[in-house]
């Protein structure tokens, strides 16, 4: 079986500590965990959802827990607006708005 192809990824921080990479892929989306941060004694998942493993996590749809970190209501209309962004491109607009989260988990830049 051949690894799915990215189409974008954006890099996971813990604790602005690089801990995984979320890809947007033919399929859907995958999550998977750094070699470095799982060797990590003190390394945490970054969801109790998403246990530490090596194995990616894929889906269909956006995880949950992304989706939490995106900010909801007229915040988001005004995010979206501002940005100039489209809500159909939840990838997009959770790379763009979760630079600097509330919790100890936020993204980086999107490569393609």
């Amino acid at each position: 079986m051949s690894e799915p192809s990215a189409l974008r990824q954006v890099p996971v921080f813990f604790d602005r500590k690089r801990c995984g990479v979320l890809s947007e892929i033919e399929t859907g989306f995958e999550f998977v965990y750094e070699s470095g941060w799982l060797a990590d004694a003190k390394a945490q998942p970054i969801s109790l959802t998403m246990p530490l493993r090596a194995e990616p996590y894929e889906s269909r749809v956006l995880f949950p827990f992304f989706l939490g970190l995106l900010p909801e209501g007229w915040l988001l209309d005004v995010s979206l607006a501002k940005l100039k962004l489209s809500a159909d491109d939840t990838f997009g607009v959770l790379a763009a708005l979760c630079r600097d989260c509330v919790g100890a988990v936020s993204l980086g830049e999107v490569s393609e």
